[in-house]
């Protein structure tokens, strides 16, 4: 077998020592060795009023239409 066809085994890099895998892999195992923290419901969802109150809305007095109208 030609030496440039054979596989390659260990870190990629054709020495074949590992240790480089090795590190590499502690390093992947720090960064992604646990799950992530659970995340709430209550913390997935933004509650806020769909439309700014409107002021004008409750302005309206029935009394003073009268005042203003009838008399």
């Amino acid at each position: 077998m030609d030496r440039g066809t054979g596989r390659v085994h260990g870190n990629g890099n054709g020495n074949g020592n590992g240790d480089t895998g090795e590190a590499a892999a502690a390093a992947r195992h720090a960064r992604f060795g646990r799950l992530p923290e659970p995340v709430r419901a209550e913390d997935m969802v933004e509650e806020r009023p769909a439309a700014a109150p409107d002021p004008a809305r409750h302005a309206y007095d029935p009394d003073e239409w009268l005042v203003r109208y009838c008399l």
